[in-house]
């Protein structure tokens, strides 16, 4: 049996930029998909920095010191982040930065690295999809039709819950027509569509061989060709 494939999307929220300066992760939150589609499984935590809040984070993400003060250290939640994050390949927007800060977290509490290998960035995906344009979370769902009305500020389960439906879009999309016509019927069959509910007719497969007419005046046209190239290839050298 084929082993589901299980990824998590994440997005984190921090106080600054550089970790190395001493901007601290203080908001995580992770979507697990199986097989590119929301299990409905997710992560999402508040963290205290143990810092000050500066004003141009805050009014990126809304978090100030008074929220953060009274939330867990990362340290005491970190075996339950593990324990969601798994050995999972790790998606993000700009993963190098949200893997900078994870893993800066992680040594400061005195655990292992995430490997680098599980990261997936999906601003590496967008580039080679769309060289040129532009590649912010907001600037790809409005390309991809993804609804981000209810995005007034950044919010790391919320960003993570939008780059999930990016995420599926970048790598082709769910084919939710699959098998509907099935599903419909034996919703209709069980009883388990509303009165008045329009079911689709359930049609036969098309044939798209070719008759024997058909191949006949094929034959016809083939013979009117006069030296086809296709011909000429195949005389020796």
């Amino acid at each position: 049996m084929k082993r589901a494939m299980r990824e998590i999307i994440f997005d984190t929220e921090t106080t600054g930029f550089d970790p190395a300066s001493g901007d601290r992760l203080v908001e995580i939150g992770c979507i697990e998909l199986i097989n590119r589609v929301p299990s409905g499984r997710t992560f999402h935590a508040y963290y205290n920095p143990q810092r000050d809040m500066p004003a141009a984070a805050e009014a990126v993400h809304g978090l100030s010191s008074t929220f953060l003060k009274d939330k867990p250290l990362f340290a005491s939640g970190v075996d339950d982040l593990l324990a969601f994050l798994e050995d999972s390949p790790l998606v993000a927007h700009n993963a190098r930065f949200d893997f900078g800060f994870l893993n800066h977290e992680l040594r400061l509490c005195g655990r292992a690295d995430v490997s680098m290998t599980r990261m997936i960035d999906t601003v590496a995906i967008a580039r080679t999809l769309h060289p040129g344009a532009k590649h912010s979370l907001d600037a790809l769902c409005t390309r991809y039709g993804i609804d981000r009305s209810h995005r007034i500020k950044h919010g790391a389960l919320l960003d993570a819950e939008l780059l999930a439906q990016l995420y599926i879009e970048l790598t082709g999309g769910r084919q939710i027509g699959l098998g509907l016509a099935q599903e419909e019927e034996k919703a209709a069959t069980d009883g388990e569509l509303g009165a008045g509910a329009m079911v689709r007719p359930v049609r036969p497969a098309r044939v798209f061989t070719a008759s024997a007419a058909e191949l006949e005046r094929h034959g016809r046209f083939i013979a009117t060709l006069d030296k086809p190239i296709w011909l000429e290839e195949a005389q020796p050298g």
